[in-house]
């Protein structure tokens, strides 16, 4: 589906740290009409919608009939996922339910954000028909929106991503940056920092990201749209050991790091869930940018609070 130089994206969930990412990138492609929401950050740029408000969400999508709909918007806090099923459901299932069914009257095609906590961690690598095995309610909620999605007939793709990270608001948006405070109260000698040293992960820059976004929607513009499950994933094995380690060498810091080499939180994770990106690699998308890098252009953009 294309409408030339009138391609029309909606980014639904716009101020969030993918979000942003994503609207950044699409922001240089003048030949698109891109229109942002956001529920509680939003701006004068951005159309406040609650996703969790189906008929605002109809409302919304038959006024701007959109030709692609990018659904960056999701509870992603496995704890909170845990302790609160009701919002975790009504945000990572409902809401992908009444975009697509509002998206499908249009003909608009829908990618859709999800997880590499659909899987168990106990065989990776994993391709996107691997069978899913979510070890909690974070996990769980995100496969259900996958399948409410693709279920719905609506022309649809779903990414799945891992650990994400790139330019923050604020320190606890990724649980990468969310390191760095106890990072630096250990080089001020007030206690080590432990960190696990069980869980492998595969920390994925935003903005790399929004590449692999953009080029999705590219495809989809000249008629080529790509549906079903996809991957996409960085390349570098770190435990957040391994991660709070590089922190601390990118800013600097003698910091006291000590490893927990068996899982110790309340919330179920898996061990290693490695998405196989090969799918789209063949397809010439993607882009990775080495995590040392692109961990320092962050630290070095933010404004670094009295601690560090």
């Amino acid at each position: 589906m294309t409408r030339g130089p009138h391609f029309k994206v909606a980014l639904i969930g716009a101020s969030g740290l993918l979000g942003r990412a994503v609207a950044n990138e699409l922001a240089a492609i003048t030949r698109w009409q891109v229109v942002r929401t956001a529920f509680r950050h939003g701006d004068a740029s951005t159309v406040t919608l609650d996703i969790r408000d189906g008929r605002a969400v109809r409302q919304f999508i038959a006024d701007q009939t959109p030709d692609a709909i990018v659904v960056a918007a999701a509870e992603r806090r496995p704890d909170v996922c845990e302790n609160d099923p009701v919002l975790a459901r009504a945000l990572n299932v409902d809401a992908l339910g009444f975009i697509a069914s509002a998206a499908q009257g249009i003909g608009s095609w829908i990618l859709s954000i999800s997880t590499d906590y659909v899987f168990d961690g106990t065989r990776p690598p994993y391709q996107p028909d691997d069978t899913p095995n979510p070890l909690n309610a974070y996990g769980r909620s995100k496969l259900d929106g996958e399948q409410a999605l693709l279920q719905s007939g609506a022309r649809s793709c779903v990414l799945r991503l891992p650990l994400l990270y790139g330019p923050v608001i604020e320190w606890g948006e990724s649980a990468v940056t969310n390191l760095t405070p106890a990072i630096a109260e250990s080089a001020r000698g007030v206690a080590p920092a432990v960190m696990d040293a069980w869980a492998t992960r595969y920390p994925t820059f935003t903005p790399d990201v929004a590449v692999v976004i953009r080029q999705l929607l590219e495809r989809h513009e000249i008629g080529e749209s790509i549906t079903g499950v996809k991957h996409w994933s960085g390349d570098e094995p770190m435990t957040k050991f391994d991660i709070a380690m590089r922190i601390a060498k990118v800013l600097n810091i003698d910091a006291c790091i000590t490893a927990q080499r068996t899982p110790i939180e309340a919330t179920p994770r898996p061990r290693n869930c490695h998405l196989a990106s090969d799918a789209l690699e063949v397809l010439r998308i993607g882009q990775r940018t080495p995590f040392d890098t692109a961990i320092r252009a962050v630290l070095q953009n933010w404004p670094r609070p009295t601690s560090l």
